[in-house]
């Protein structure tokens, strides 16, 4: 066998990314009051993280009326890119001759896809991320070709946004550079541009021509609907061009259907179709036609004003039981008290390593390494037991 050419050659040993590694972990856990608070699911009361029955019914009547399986070409259903346009961009704004939208397997796929964007299509192929970032963002973008350039965005001791540092690092930013943003909801910090902050970003975008990425990943989860589009609307008016990734995991929750969408608005009307095919060259080449039945699904809610009702009171409750479990932990301890003003499903707490590890080991409770938090994995019983675990590793 000596003489046989090897086969897989210089592969390495590789830990096990961090999330895996962390529901392994837990999954091997036999103690009965272990704590899940890692993986970033929705979860109700009972622990469960339910199908909406919006999405039930949805389903069903897909069964009963869709009478074909075949390819609906690379644009995935574009009945639920124009149904969904409007909840992103605003009545008002869409249908808009220079916005161009493609169905991709999840929002991962509409990151991979604006990713490509950037590296084939900016002139330095570069892109500024905030730190921390979901853990994802960078092989993403790496993986894309970009150029990938980090500049400061959270101050975990005082668990808010370094707004003033971020935005004295982005003045370095040159023309064409594209600047990742997180639409609402940051993961993994939990913490979210004000209005205002919001307008200063737009105007540093427009002065020096920055194209912006916004990941929009948890609308409706965070303050609302339109509150959570708001960043993702000014840019649109503010910016030359706009990238909007999206997600429909969360806020549908069709975690395993991998349902996204990506889309982007070019200088002028007649880029668009360039703009397009930009968009649709690398999809062809990663996926080719994107997974139906979540889009499907989502279609038929958003075509029915009854579906449309359910969905939107199911988020209304689902974000409501966050911000009463934010508001518990708040009052559980004054080192948590900044996680009332956060929205969305995480928070990243201000613990180190030794203290995650700690916690893992003696109370049984499993969050991530660097302290990103599932807030929405809690039940309201297990508020007290978190904050008596926290408080040794927590500043008043």
């Amino acid at each position: 066998m000596s003489n046989q050419p090897s086969l897989f050659i210089d592969l390495e040993d590789r830990a096990v990314d961090g999330l895996l590694a962390l529901m392994l972990a837990y999954r091997a856990d036999t103690r009965e009051n272990k704590l899940d608070l890692g993986i970033g699911v929705y979860r109700d009361d009972s622990g469960a993280t339910p199908v909406m029955q919006a999405m039930k019914a949805a389903e069903r009547r897909l069964a009963e009326t869709q009478e074909t399986k075949t390819y609906l070409g690379g644009d995935g259903d574009t009945g639920f890119i124009a149904r969904l346009a409007p909840i992103v961009f605003g009545e008002d704004r869409v249908p808009d001759p220079r916005l161009v939208g493609m169905q991709t397997p999840g929002g991962t796929g509409a990151l991979r896809l604006a990713g490509e964007l950037v590296a084939r299509h900016t002139a330095r192929g570069r892109i500024w991320v905030g730190s921390p970032t979901w853990a994802n963002h960078h092989p993403i973008l790496a993986a894309a070709g970009c150029d990938i350039v980090d500049h400061p965005f959270y101050d975990r001791s005082a668990m808010g946004i370094d707004f003033a540092g971020m935005m004295e690092a982005l003045e370095a930013a040159d023309t064409g550079d594209a600047l990742l943003l997180h639409g609402c909801s940051h993961n993994p910090t939990g913490a979210d541009f004000t209005e205002a902050q919001w307008e200063a970003i737009g105007a540093l975008v427009a002065r020096r021509r920055l194209v912006p990425v916004v990941d929009l990943a948890y609308q409706g989860l965070g303050r609302g609907l339109d509150a959570d589009a708001f960043g993702a609307r000014l840019l649109f008016d503010r910016a030359e061009v706009l990238v909007v990734a999206y997600s429909c995991d969360k806020n549908f929750g069709l975690y395993r259907e991998r349902t996204g969408a990506l889309w982007a608005r070019a200088a002028e009307p007649a880029s668009a179709p360039r703009l397009h095919v930009a968009m649709r060259e690398p999809a062809r080449a990663s996926w080719s036609m994107p997974p139906d039945h979540g889009a499907a699904a989502v279609r038929t809610i958003l075509e029915d004003e009854e579906l449309t009702r359910i969905w939107r009171e199911e988020l209304d409750t689902m974000r409501s039981r966050i911000v009463a479990l934010r508001n518990g932990l708040a009052a559980a301890h004054p080192g948590l008290a900044a996680i009332a003003a956060q929205t969305g499903i995480f928070s990243m707490l201000p613990i180190d390593r030794e203290a995650v590890m700690a916690l893992r080991r003696d109370e049984a409770i499993y969050i991530a390494d660097d302290g990103r938090m599932n807030v929405a994995g809690l039940k309201p019983d297990d508020i007290a037991r978190l904050a008596t675990a926290l408080a040794p590793h927590l500043r008043r």
